[in-house]
């Protein structure tokens, strides 16, 4: 397992899609995998999204997996839109957010999954974190940085990535 961090004061995609991209290729160079398993959480669901549809990723990537992902975008983000980049991303309508949302959300050969709670005190609406041709799966009622350390959850993922 490894874990990749970021600067959220810098755009999906004209900055971390690529960062992301050489990052995998060395954990594949690392590991001699020919393909990576994403698990992201939050905005880091924009960044490894953006990677996978427009960055290459649908040959490198098995499974993604967004707990929490504002993947059509949070309200809330409007809020510090002016004085942050990963708001401006996670904003409804925002570039990031319409170019995801055009054409096939799940491209590729990935398996696509995605975990969201109708308790979600930072993605709103509920319904943002779901995508078209994901196995879209409700965690219940859990705080959004819950899903992290949630172990019901935590089994699911597993499973879903050992499938």
């Amino acid at each position: 397992m490894f874990a990749w961090g970021y600067d959220t004061g810098q755009s999906v995609n004209e900055t971390f899609s690529g960062r992301f991209a050489a990052y995998v290729d060395q954990v594949r160079a690392r590991t001699a995998a020919r393909k990576v398993d994403i698990v992201a959480h939050s905005f880091g669901s924009l960044v490894t999204r953006w990677y996978v549809k427009y960055g290459g990723g649908t040959a490198t990537v098995d499974h993604w997996v967004s707990l929490g992902g504002p993947n059509h975008g949070t309200g809330i983000a409007w809020a510090c839109a002016l004085w942050s980049q990963a708001c401006r991303d996670m904003t409804p309508g925002s570039y990031v957010q319409t170019r995801l949302a055009q054409g096939d959300e799940t491209p590729g050969e990935v398996r696509y999954g995605t975990w969201w709670s109708n308790c979600d005190e930072v993605i709103d609406p509920d319904s943002s974190l779901l995508l078209n041709g994901a196995d879209n799966h409700p965690a219940g009622c859990r705080a959004h940085n819950d899903l992290l350390t949630d172990d019901t959850v935590s089994q699911q993922v597993r499973a879903f990535l050992g499938g």
